[in-house]
């Protein structure tokens, strides 16, 4: 549950902010955006205890992908962007946060809440 919380203050945010940059702002809102991380972190969750290692990371990443295309009433290429800049974006806040001694936040709001 921390980590819905944590993960939602941090990813949601970002994935509304690219969201709005690369759809528009008209199909990219917060609400939507905070659903496609509590989705994506539950669903992520329950994959994991059937599917490890590449398989995994690749299924985890689809989901993922799927979820901001339905959320974003948008298509798969333009998903796709969205999740990459917003892996670049987390990548650089991860390293940000664990820079100012902060590792243990970063860790859980961070990549390992996408599959990462």
């Amino acid at each position: 549950m921390l980590e819905i919380i944590v993960a939602s203050i941090i990813i949601a945010p970002v994935l509304w902010l690219v969201g709005r940059a690369v759809v528009g702002k008209g199909k990219a809102s917060l609400g939507h955006a905070i659903w496609i991380v509590v989705l994506g972190v539950v669903i992520n969750a329950i994959l994991h205890s059937f599917v490890h290692g590449l398989l995994g990371f690749l299924v985890t990443l689809v989901v993922w992908v799927a979820l901001i295309k339905h959320f974003f009433q948008t298509g798969w290429g333009r998903a796709i962007i969205v999740g990459i800049v917003a892996i670049i974006v987390l990548v650089i806040i991860v390293i940000v946060l664990a820079a100012l001694g902060l590792a243990a936040f970063a860790g859980m709001a961070g990549l390992g809440s996408l599959g990462i």
